[in-house]
């Protein structure tokens, strides 16, 4: 029975540790510098490494585990470590790690989590959850649902960033989005930004663990290694010992709470807000009202919904005025798409009615 519990707080809940376990002298030294620079909750480590390619280093295997324990024994730290299979379930309690994750390729295989759901029964372990390799909110929660199906009462989750075909600036893109997504679709859900694997590199770290504190992330997993530069896997993503406690020491944690602030401020500002958004969705009520009438139009006159030339041109108009609507190109082009396929759907109503 782990000891963990993954419980809500004011300070942030820190996992931290090299990508993988390389040598027993390389977790020691990892872990005896993280216990001088850092205060943190947990040792963690890569001991199976799923890789894209058959000739990068895949982890040491099941000896590393006992690097791990040893390690966190002698700096008085819980222990974590990701698991593909049963197989490693089984390692990983036998060794006596506290805390296991799932890692973005199993979640996105919900017969790899199923059999780690099942080999789960009856074990009080905490078990963190990364999410799947693509933007699929519904495959997240599915991993939650096994697992709770499974009896495995302590959950979490880690946003890990989501991968791309040539991301432009990180090495995964945030979507944040989506994590805020998922704790209104599981209340009080415990979440860990990982901002190593969305960075891709230690200089954008600091940044994105910032944004994660700012949205209220309940912790960050952030890798480090006593030697980066010669680390046997994602050397550019991790950090020294000394590199993270300057990182902790920059962060800006803010307080989720606004019971203590001036209420009438606050309530003000939102209800100006909420009687905005009142408008706004009528007057976009209002637009699909006149395009349920260019529906009745375009079926009398047999033409095709989508007018790719005109829809072209209405975006176009859009982007040049961002400047002028102080809003960023990206928000922009998404708000006009959700409007676009909720008048398309509201003109195919009109086209395909009896």
């Amino acid at each position: 029975m782990s000891s963990i519990r993954l419980k809500k707080s004011d300070k942030p809940f820190v996992i931290t540790g090299p990508c993988s376990a390389e040598t027993e002298e390389q977790m020691m030294l990892t872990a005896k510098q993280l216990h001088e620079h850092v205060n943190f909750n947990l040792l963690r480590a890569g001991i199976w490494k799923p890789r894209t390619r058959p000739d990068s280093f895949a982890g040491v295997g099941e000896m590393g585990l006992s690097w791990l324990v040893e390690a966190g024994k002698s700096i008085g730290k819980p222990t974590a470590t990701e698991v593909a299979n049963s197989k490693h379930v089984e390692a990983v309690l036998k060794a006596g790690v506290d805390v296991m994750w799932i890692g973005a390729r199993t979640t996105a295989n919900p017969f790899a989590v199923q059999e780690i759901a099942d080999a789960l029964k009856g074990v009080d372990v905490p078990v963190l959850i990364k999410n799947p390799i693509n933007p699929d909110l519904d495959l997240w929660i599915g991993a939650f649902e096994r697992l709770d199906n499974a009896g495995v009462k302590q959950l979490g989750a880690i946003h890990r960033g989501f991968s791309v075909y040539k991301p432009i600036h990180y090495r995964n893109i945030p979507s944040w989005e989506i994590p805020i997504r998922l704790t209104e679709k599981i209340p009080g859900v415990f979440l860990i930004n990982d901002p190593s694997h969305i960075a891709g590199k230690s200089d954008f770290v600091k940044e994105v663990a910032q944004k994660a504190m700012d949205l209220n992330f309940d912790g960050l997993m952030i890798e480090a290694h006593c030697k980066p530069d010669d680390a046997w896997s994602d050397k550019d993503q991790q950090l020294t010992p000394a590199q993270l406690a300057q990182l902790f020491l920059a962060l800006i944690l803010r307080s989720a709470d606004v019971s203590v602030l001036n209420q009438d401020s606050i309530h003000l500002i939102r209800e100006k807000i909420a009687e905005l958004d009142d408008q706004m969705f009528e007057i976009v009520s209002s637009r699909m009202r006149l395009c349920e009438d260019l529906g009745v139009y375009k079926r009398e006159h047999n033409l095709t919904i989508l007018q790719p030339e005109h829809w072209r041109n209405t975006l176009a108009k859009r982007i040049e005025k961002k400047e002028g609507y102080q809003l960023s190109e990206d928000f922009i082009q998404k708000l006009m798409d959700a409007i676009h396929q909720e008048s398309i759907q509201h003109q195919m109503n009109v086209m395909n009615r009896e």
